[in-house]
């Protein structure tokens, strides 16, 4: 349908219109105001946030609740800057993100006036697509092929730079609809074939799924393999929940930080790995796979990244779901062996011995065990609940002990341990699942690195709960420090209160002591509207312990 001449700025709005775009995050600026104005009339609903940084994490995690790009809109030069963080996080983590970025007029560019930046150049360090309009006419194509590569495997960020005389000029030029990206057929029968012989030979045969066997149609494949075959399954963080209730029994954990991990034991002794979904970023295959020998299987829509510890002896390219879809049948009759069952039932029994001993840690004058409050968390949510974590020591507790049954329905920032992300993806998850519990986590640095959107979420009426995890000082890096150096330095921060911050914004506050309070407040915060802010004492003495067991140069 020919549609009449009009601003660039509005062929802006109709491409974000025609893919569904629900939400669109940013902060307002001169060189982007006439897309602000265009949505005035129609198109997605505008979320002013307080930081740029922000609203790119929210943006991100829409991406990844949803399948679809979240959209953040910004101005030029520091506005743009400012995305940097959240666009290489969206990245690596590979959640679709679209940044549309204002820019100065096409004669400006080169000038030193007025917040003129190479914003192209920049972008390009942290998004897969740029691209930068010169003329009217090229704004809708710019902005559909941004969509496009952020939903392209691997998914991950796109920006898009916008002069703000171009957004200005009229353009009869226009694209019809948004045009989606062609599902990938299944891997070869060959190759399928090759693959189910190889898992029949195998006497230790473990299955470790990752990022992109997190998505709806992957994740069931996933669950009609393990239901047919039950062989044991490893999750990534990032495929958390994949693993459904149904199919306990043949989830031994996570891997990804400590070395004595029932999931970290069963892959080193495994004598197949079929790796579904997996990405290297989610775990270096070095730290999992010491033996290069190993016969790995490569399952997944983008081809293996090949160095000395993840050599696949065989590569089935093509639809996570389709390809297991084919694979399955020709498994029939295959089930772990009497041996390899009685060890698996050890590596599960060590898997509960980790929560039980967690339970009995007793509280500390200086406060509660993360462990055992994080269990206490698990206990007070149903099975629909969305969980953003923050890094921080925090990450490490619910990485270990937190057990979601869905997936994305623990949201990790596990590529770049970007720290400020708990709460901006909680709020992102308010919106796309109301209804629903949301809770983020994170401890009391993280909590102010993006703090200020408590005002955006009370201004949106957003329902969820935020809990900080309080220890006064950055205790990821602190640990580590002793370890290396026998002291601490520059981690130490002070007290604040919580309680009159939330109540500042016009939230619910609490600062909770023992492990009882923390339960009851939960549970009221759950069936209250608006946010919540849970301030809780933890005890991380014991982390110096654990991180005996975690492998070097884990975190950042």
């Amino acid at each position: 349908m020919t549609r009449s001449a009009k601003r660039s700025a509005d062929r802006v709005v109709d491409v974000l219109t025609d893919h569904g775009v629900q939400y669109v995050f940013g902060v307002p600026g001169a060189k982007i105001d006439a897309v602000f104005d265009a949505l005035l009339d129609g198109g997605p609903e505008v979320v002013v946030c307080r930081h740029e940084q922000n609203a790119v994490f929210m943006a991100g995690a829409i991406g990844r609740l949803t399948g679809r790009p979240g959209v953040v809109l910004v101005t030029s030069g520091p506005g743009t800057a400012n995305l940097a963080t959240g666009l290489l996080t969206a990245n690596t983590e590979q959640d679709p993100v679209v940044a549309l970025c204002g820019a100065v007029s096409r004669g400006a560019r080169l000038k030193r006036t007025h917040q003129s930046m190479n914003a192209a150049a920049m972008l390009r360090t942290v998004t897969k697509y740029t691209g930068e309009v010169d003329d009217p006419d090229d704004v809708a194509e710019a902005v559909v092929t941004a969509f496009r590569a952020a939903t392209t495997e691997p998914y991950g960020a796109a920006a898009v730079v916008l002069p703000s005389d171009v957004l200005a000029a009229v353009t009869a030029s226009t694209l019809a609809g948004a045009r989606p990206i062609p599902e990938l057929g299944s891997a070869p029968d060959g190759a399928t074939g090759a693959a189910a012989e190889l898992i029949r030979r195998a006497r230790r045969p473990v299955v470790l799924v990752g990022i992109r066997a997190a998505d709806p149609g992957s994740c069931a494949a996933v669950r009609a393999l393990i239901s047919a075959t039950g062989l044991p399954v490893v999750e990534t963080f990032q495929a958390a929940g994949v693993m459904s209730r149904d199919l306990e029994e043949h989830y031994f954990g996570r891997v990804g930080l400590f070395r004595n991990q029932p999931g970290d034991v069963l892959l080193a002794h495994a004598d197949l790995v079929l790796a579904i979904g997996y990405d290297a970023v989610e775990y270096d295959p070095a730290l999992w796979n010491s033996d290069p020998g190993r016969a790995i299987i490569h399952i997944d829509t983008v081809g293996a990244e090949i160095d000395e510890h993840y050599q696949p002896v065989a590569e089935l390219r093509g639809s996570v779901a389709a390809t297991l879809g084919r694979l399955v049948p020709q498994l029939s009759g295959v089930a772990p062996s009497e041996e390899f069952t009685a060890e698996l039932a050890g590596h599960r029994a060590d898997l509960g011995a980790a929560d039980e001993a967690a339970r009995a840690t007793p509280a500390t004058p200086a406060g509660i065990d993360p462990a055992r409050l994080v269990l206490a968390l698990r206990d007070g949510l149903d099975d629909d609940a969305t969980v953003a974590c923050d890094i921080g020591s925090v990450y490490i507790h619910m990485a270990r002990h937190f057990r979601v049954y869905q997936p994305r329905h623990l949201l990790f920032s596990n590529g770049q341990q970007t720290l400020g992300v708990g709460l901006p993806w909680a709020m992102a998850a308010s919106l796309v699942r109301p209804g629903t519990q949301v809770v983020s986590i994170s401890g009391d640095g993280g909590f102010l690195f993006s703090a200020q959107e408590l005002e955006t979420a009370k201004r949106l009426d957003l329902r969820f709960t935020h809990v900080v995890m309080r220890d006064n000082s950055y205790d990821m890096v602190g640990f580590q420090e002793v370890l290396k150096y026998g002291r601490r330095s520059g981690v130490q921060l002070a007290d604040y209160d919580i309680v009159a911050y939330a109540k500042a914004f016009g939230a619910r506050g609490y600062r909770v002591h023992t492990l009882e309070e923390f339960t009851a407040v939960l549970a009221d915060a759950l069936n209250q509207d608006g946010p919540t802010l849970i301030d809780v004492p933890v005890d991380y003495s014991r982390n110096i312990e654990l991180a005996a067991h975690l492998h070097d140069d884990v975190f950042e």
